[in-house]
């Protein structure tokens, strides 16, 4: 049985202001109408002998996971809420640790949540010559054919004169991101391939070595799996044992200590989307080079690329500009700097700001607010409630609420007062009330809500009660 292990525990800092920490890249639609998380498990789909996917991500990020695994039919999932990042081999290790336990003798397929893959047919036919190569007891690593001399890869080296025609190598090495002369010769020598990061092997192959390589990652893993609790959904992994873990890559614990290690070459359109230099490559550009998606209107640019969110973007005469518009952020740079975005990063968060931390509009596992004004002593919020979903049960100290509906039906608590709010009708919340908002309707629930009062911040609240198990 083959077990897809999806890792989203990324933040994709790279494609800022899109991404952020908050709501990382694979968990956006980047490409058609489907999140990449999404899109990771579906392409999966008519591989024969197939289980339930595991999915490991950031404790932050569960409801919006499940909500996801649950719009494209996959309830029986097994969600492993990391309590903090340790990198990708402690995360294998627990799910290997599960797969173990849950579904014996299976063989692991691993990949991550944030790929794009064009050719879904041909990365299906690689991955069943990958699991014929796990069946030999091997530890299987994916290597993408090099298009161009890539300097944001790793590469893998393979010994050609080794393994089955074009179906496996032996792994001489693995490398690290080259300068630009370094990928050249590279890519000239014909024996090197992108790292991937997407694997297979079996589940007991793939713990033995890691016990024999890296035995610290293996206990550690044990010891916080061990203490895991089950919360709703999902696999809350014990804190303080995990916190132990060291933080270090699948390559590092493993892929370049072993000597078992085969690489099954890819060529099916891949890439890891990890900035917006490699997001314009991947995407569909006009007969000058400009990829133009979202409202913009240009004149006379090339090479461009235009993300727009919210807004007119105009362009006239730009070359090879990528320019980034979100609702309360815009990013404007020369592609040839697209690794470089994190380097905003750091000046936002020297200065104190939340931009590199969520979107104006925030997602509860309710449904999501999103602030569209503030001022002193105020602010204004749309929020959408989710059929059947229901805020907590809560107090605020120092602010009171107006809420008027403007989409749905509205059940609010107030106290002991329970009413019903249809469209156009409106109720206050004064300070000091507990109080309820909740959807009881089929179609999404929408209010304007005003705040008011001397603080404003989230954390004026008390929740008495919680249907997701929130503090």
């Amino acid at each position: 049985m083959i077990v897809p292990v999806v890792l989203a525990g990324g933040s994709g800092s790279r494609l800022w202001p899109l991404s952020r920490q908050h709501y990382p890249k694979q968990l956006l639609k980047l490409f058609g109408d489907k999140t990449m998380l999404q899109q990771t498990i579906l392409r999966l789909t008519g591989l024969p002998d197939l289980g339930s996917p595991i999915v490991v991500c950031n404790v932050e990020h569960r409801f919006m996971v499940a909500e996801q695994l649950n719009e494209i039919g996959l309830s029986d999932s097994a969600i492993i809420l990391e309590p903090l990042a340790r990198n990708t081999a402690p995360a294998l290790a627990l799910a290997a640790l599960h797969a173990k336990e849950t579904q014996p003798e299976s063989t692991l397929l691993v990949l991550s949540a944030d790929h794009m893959i064009r050719d879904v047919e041909e990365f299906r036919r690689v991955v069943k010559v990958a699991a014929d190569a796990a069946s030999k007891n091997h530890l299987v690593t994916f290597g993408v054919h090099p298009t161009h001399p890539e300097t944001g890869y790793g590469y893998i080296k393979t010994d050609k004169s080794s393994g089955d025609s074009e179906k496996e190598f032996k792994v001489e090495q693995f490398v690290e991101k080259p300068n630009l002369e370094t990928a050249q010769s590279y890519l000239d020598a014909g024996c090197y391939y992108w790292n991937s990061g997407m694997f297979v092997f079996k589940t007991d192959v793939f713990l033995n070595e890691l016990q024999k390589h890296s035995p610290d990652v293996v206990a550690t893993a044990e010891q916080a799996r061990g203490n895991a609790v089950r919360d709703l959904d999902f696999i809350r992994v014990d804190k303080e044992s995990f916190a132990k873990a060291p933080n270090i890559s699948v390559d590092y614990a493993l892929m370049e200590k072993s000597s078992n290690v085969v690489c099954v070459p890819l060529n099916a359109g891949w890439s890891d989307v990890g900035d917006w230099k490699s997001f314009w490559d991947v995407s569909q550009k006009d007969l000058t080079g400009n990829s133009f998606i979202g409202d913009s209107i240009d004149v006379g640019s090339t090479n461009t690329l235009v993300f727009s969110q919210h807004k007119l973007v105009a362009t006239l005469g730009v070359n090879n500009l990528m320019i980034i518009n979100t609702p309360d952020a815009v990013l404007v740079a020369d592609k040839s700097k697209a690794q470089e975005v994190k380097a905003i990063i750091s000046q936002i968060e020297n200065q104190a700001r939340k931009e590199h931390l969520q979107h104006r509009e925030i997602f509860r596992p309710w449904g999501c607010y999103d602030a569209i004004d503030d001022g002193d002593r105020y602010q204004v919020n749309r929020i959408r409630v989710k059929p059947g979903a229901s805020l907590s049960l809560q107090v605020h100290h120092h602010r009171a609420e107006h809420w008027i509906v403007v989409k749905g039906t509205a059940l609010v608590q107030k106290n002991d007062e329970v009413m019903l709010l249809s469209e156009n009708e409106s109720t206050y919340i004064p300070v000091g009330t507990k109080h309820r908002l909740s959807n009881p309707g089929k179609i999404p629930l929408e209010i304007v809500e005003v705040q008011s009062g001397p603080y404003l911040e989230d954390d004026d609240v008390i929740r008495y009660e919680d249907s997701y198990g929130r503090s």
